[in-house]
């Protein structure tokens, strides 16, 4: 199957059957009774520079051309999954949201999240008594909520706050507790003490590597 990459869109015209582009018109008429893909531009841009079969859920769909090079058919692919720029959000703001919302779409692990958070400086709302403001999560976790960059905190409210980097908001952390990163924004993320813990070592580990090369 050939691929071309899709154009980013709104979450509202997801299911709008896609016109071919002329690059793909062009490629039917050279190779009558094909299928072509078209990808997701997220998976092509972080997979550009590697000779790699995308994976099915990078597929938005597939057009078919005719025994004559045209384009006579589209197909959905069901197991598609709409990146961040496809799902229409905004333009990650920093590498936190960045890591977050490939996180929340299935196009970036988990732990980049934390991996980013632990190397950033952040937001933190302070309460009467000087601690970190403690909230709740909709399912009931009790949670810390930290901002990494301006505009999220300003989504919250004119709030007292302090910025700091992240080992010294993990000390404001009661136990029990997650951290609830950029909770006004588009993609929310939660971390545990386990996953701070595992991205400090992963940090760590990174910078001894390079120490040692």
């Amino acid at each position: 199957m050939n691929t071309t990459t899709a154009q980013p869109r709104g979450a509202a015209d997801a299911a709008a059957v896609p016109e071919p582009p002329e690059d793909v018109r062009e490629a039917a008429r050279r190779a009558p009774d094909h299928w072509f893909g078209m990808l997701d531009p997220a998976w092509r841009a972080r997979h550009e520079e590697e000779d790699e079969a995308p994976p099915v859920w990078a597929v938005l769909g597939q057009w078919r051309s005719d025994s004559r090079g045209e384009i006579v058919e589209w197909q959905d692919n069901t197991a598609y999954r709409p990146s961040p720029a496809m799902m229409g959000w905004p333009r990650p703001t920093d590498p936190v949201d960045a890591a977050a919302q490939l996180a929340a779409t299935g196009y970036g692990p988990h732990e980049d999240v934390a991996i980013a958070v632990v190397q950033a400086r952040l937001a933190v709302l302070t309460a009467p008594h000087g601690g970190p403001v403690l909230a709740c999560a909709p399912d009931g976790t009790p949670v810390v909520p930290v901002f990494s960059q301006a505009v999220h905190l300003h989504a919250a409210g004119a709030l007292a706050h302090q910025l700091l980097p992240a080992e010294e908001v993990f000390a404001w952390v009661p136990d029990g507790y997650e951290l609830c990163v950029n909770p006004a924004g588009p993609v929310p993320a939660r971390l545990s003490v386990a996953d701070l813990e595992n991205a400090v070592a992963a940090v760590t580990a990174r910078a001894n590597g390079r120490g040692n090369t």
